[in-house]
Parts: C-alpha cells; sequence; structure tokens
C-alpha cells in the first residue's frame, strides 16, 4: 500500500465515514489536520494530492465541490458532498 493509500483510507475513516453515518450532506478536509494526524513531516504534496484524487472521490463515494487555500500547503481546505453509499441505492 502506497503513501497516498494510507491518507485516503485515513480521511476515509476518520472523515467520510463518520458523516456518512450522521447524515451529513458535506465534508471537508484540512490537509494540515490530515498531515499533523499521520505524523508527516513535510508531506504536504502527498496529502494533498491523495485528497484530490478522483480515485479518493470514487473509493468514498464523494464529489469534490471546491478546494480553498495554497495548492500544496497545510492549510489547503477540500470540500466534499457525500452521495448515496451503495448500499443505499434502491
Amino acid at each position: 500500500m502506497s503513501h497516498a493509500d494510507d491518507v485516503r483510507f485515513y480521511c476515509r475513516e476518520r472523515y467520510v465515514e463518520p458523516a456518512r453515518k450522521t447524515g451529513q450532506k458535506t465534508i471537508e478536509i484540512r490537509s494540515g489536520d490530515v498531515h499533523a494526524a499521520m505524523g508527516y513531516r513535510n508531506r504536504y504534496p502527498l496529502v494533498c494530492s491523495a485528497i484530490g484524487a478522483k480515485v479518493f472521490e470514487d473509493m468514498c463515494r464523494i464529489r469534490r465541490t471546491a478546494v480553498e487555500g495554497p495548492i500544496n500547503g497545510s492549510k489547503t481546505v477540500f470540500r466534499f458532498e457525500i452521495l448515496k453509499s451503495i448500499g443505499s441505492i434502491p
């Protein structure tokens, strides 16, 4: 498993699934929070590219609606719409 996969799995477990379980429609993920929680040093481009990748959206059934802040910085904020989970589609 790559470091990017580690970031995506962390974000899915920490942000996406809890939000989905509580019925939230949107989430936001700040790259600096993920970076710090995972104990990385100077890996902001890795974190931002993992969160900003289409594979992350597909994996989590979410759609990116906005990105704010520097492209690969600690203050980059990704906003996502939570789509229906596969199991809930009639």
